[in-house]
């Protein structure tokens, strides 16, 4: 009530200690409101220009539904190839997605020291290096096994097969594998883990029929270090991914769901290490061709492509067998193994 009888007002304020400014503001507010105006507002904008529609939040909304395992930043690149335009920033996608519930939050892990043997080879271009395993197996709504095997191109990102086969034995992957090369030639390298059949732990080098027919065409290998998936980090991240999608549905042994999904992780999902971009088209590299060896038939004036690409040997001109580039090597690697493997079986060392 001084406020209000006090001849000099800025003198009443230098004497509470605030500016006249202040005085002033307080004093407007109790004219206008009384003893409720002197209480703290709050500070909240009534409203701004960014503010999202209702018709951009549903859009939203509409394609994390579609997609309930892509996080914002993959949800807001399929939103801005859908509608173009201007486009709501990552941190309003994953505010709105947040208030729906349709977030899960992220389990933080403790970072732990990673490596590699081997050359660590990075790809840096397709076709230089495949990345290859079979997925972990589930139950299907039958009750039957269902264990896809899956390769992969490591530059690009591109899934390049995955098959749910009837065995895991060397034949049914070499059957795949001549598909693929085929299709797209010959990598660089391949990496895998030390399971079978892609490495053998009682064999030297740990070769196995089938790494040693990839080496005899002449493919380097690459493998990671025993019990350390993150070697092969990327692969295993896809396979969370089929984990959440496919075997939570327990899908079984349908190769057109497993083909549609493949086409709609190459084709759509955006992938954030090529920049929230879909996966990079590339076509076979025409000086790594599987099958380019020809096999000639008697006295025949024209050569013909070989049949049998899977065997270890083709015909010469004069019609007599050769061996494939790199299968000499390997028998020697073979005939080795196995004479040690006698040795110690003599001495008393292996059971």
């Amino acid at each position: 009530m001084k406020a209000l009888a006090h001849p000099n007002f800025r003198e009443l304020c230098r004497e509470y200690g605030i500016s006249a400014k202040t005085g002033y503001k307080w004093r407007e507010r109790f004219f206008e409101r009384g003893l409720g105006g002197l209480n703290e507002l709050s500070r909240r904008p009534h409203g701004h220009a960014d503010e999202l529609g209702e018709g951009v939040v549903c859009a939203m909304v509409r394609l994390k539904q579609a997609h309930p395992h892509w996080g914002p930043r993959k949800i807001q690149a399929l939103y801005q190839r859908k509608h173009g335009g201007e486009v709501p920033s990552e941190s309003s996608f994953k505010r709105v997605l947040e208030r729906a519930g349709l977030t899960v939050p992220r389990k933080l892990r403790r970072a732990v020291e990673t490596g590699r043997l081997g050359s660590g080879l990075k790809a840096t271009q397709p076709n230089e290096v495949w990345t290859v395993d079979f997925k972990g197996w589930w139950r299907d709504r039958e009750g039957l096994r269902v264990e896809p095997l899956t390769v992969r191109d490591e530059h690009s990102r591109m899934l390049l097969e995955m098959r749910a086969l009837e065995s895991a034995r060397t034949e049914a992957v070499q059957v795949c594998f001549e598909r693929l090369f085929e299709r797209h030639g010959l990598p660089g390298a391949i990496r895998s883990d030390n399971g079978s059949p892609f490495a053998s732990v009682r064999a030297v080098l740990g070769l196995s029929r089938l790494s040693a027919w990839w080496l005899a065409l002449g493919i380097n290998l690459e493998r990671s270090r025993p019990g350390c998936p993150q070697d092969n980090g990327a692969h295993e991240r896809m396979h969370r991914d089929i984990r959440r999608e496919l075997e939570a549905g327990r899908i079984g042994r349908d190769q057109a769901a497993f083909d549609l999904w493949r086409e709609e992780y190459n084709t759509e999902r955006p992938h954030e290490a090529l920049g929230i971009r879909a996966c990079i088209r590339w076509k076979k590299v025409s000086g790594n061709c599987f099958g380019s060896f020809t096999r000639w038939r008697g006295k025949q004036s024209r050569h013909r492509p070989a049949r049998r690409r899977c065997a270890s040997r083709f015909r010469s001109r004069r019609g007599e067998k050769v061996d494939w580039p790199g299968v000499s090597f390997i028998r020697l690697l073979t005939s080795a193994a196995t004479k040690s493997t006698n040795l110690l079986k003599l001495a008393g060392l292996t059971p």
